[in-house]
């Protein structure tokens, strides 16, 4: 179970931040009604959110999950891959370390983004993505090893991030689009698969019983809600112009 949340509020610069779509640019004013929303349903499911101020510096500041892994015993501070991301950690280094006692970082060469981070209950999958690397990723096996957890990787192409593709639901049931659908490593779970003109909906996120889907995928809506879970749908549509989906908005503990 989660008890609290970290977000950060969009900043005007929202506009100029990385994307490889081709949805347009996002509106700031519909993203800051998106975003006070989403807050708001992370609240509704039990959560304390801590709400930073919007960062004018950093265009993509908002997506506070590529910063840190929040594990149980301490919080890890990510070397994002992206080179316009690399300073985002200074603050959140700052947010994390009067929360948790326990701070270790990913070094360069080493590089890192959470969104290629995904937990299933001691053990974490960490996709090798443009954005993380193999170094980055062997220090974060090394840090969960010695909290008693561990961690394997997944090599990838498609997508910007691995949970871009892949979301556990808990209880063995894995979200899971494209080509991550005959991954070896996803063999054990109950997959849920997502059509690939839904696939934007595979980042769903599972919190305290809920999950949390994107606004706009019936399909895929229909097939978690058979599955047993209680819905919520988010409206996060000026965030997907920039590739950012529902994880990517919050740190999660």
């Amino acid at each position: 179970m989660f008890t609290k949340a970290i977000v950060r509020i969009p900043c005007k610069n929202l506009v100029n931040g990385l994307t490889a779509s081709n949805l347009g640019k996002p509106d700031y004013e519909s993203a800051i009604i998106q975003h006070q929303k989403y807050v708001q349903t992370l609240k509704d499911c039990g959560l304390d959110v801590i709400i930073l101020d919007a960062d004018e510096h950093y265009p993509d500041s908002t997506f506070v999950e590529d910063t840190a892994l929040l594990i149980p015993k301490c919080a890890i501070i990510t070397n994002p891959g992206a080179p316009s991301r690399k300073d985002e950690i200074i603050k959140m280094k700052k947010v994390l370390i009067g929360l948790f006692g326990n701070l270790e970082e990913i070094k360069d060469p080493g590089t890192l983004e959470a969104g290629d981070v995904m937990m299933v209950g001691t053990h974490y999958y960490i996709g090798l993505s443009e954005r993380t690397n193999s170094r980055g990723a062997n220090q974060l096996i090394a840090i969960l090893n010695q909290f008693g957890m561990t961690g394997s990787t997944v090599s990838f192409k498609e997508g910007l991030h691995l949970k871009s593709g892949v979301s556990y639901l808990e209880n063995n049931n894995l979200l899971v689009t494209g080509k991550f659908i005959d991954k070896p490593e996803f063999r054990k779970f109950n997959l849920i698969t997502v059509d690939q003109d839904e696939s934007y909906a595979a980042n769903s996120i599972w919190i305290n019983g809920n999950v949390l889907v994107p606004q706009g995928f019936p399909k895929t809506r229909k097939k978690i809600e058979s599955a047993g879970y209680k819905i919520i749908e988010v409206d996060v549509s000026e965030f997907r112009k920039l590739d950012g989906g529902l994880s990517c908005l919050s740190l999660r503990f």
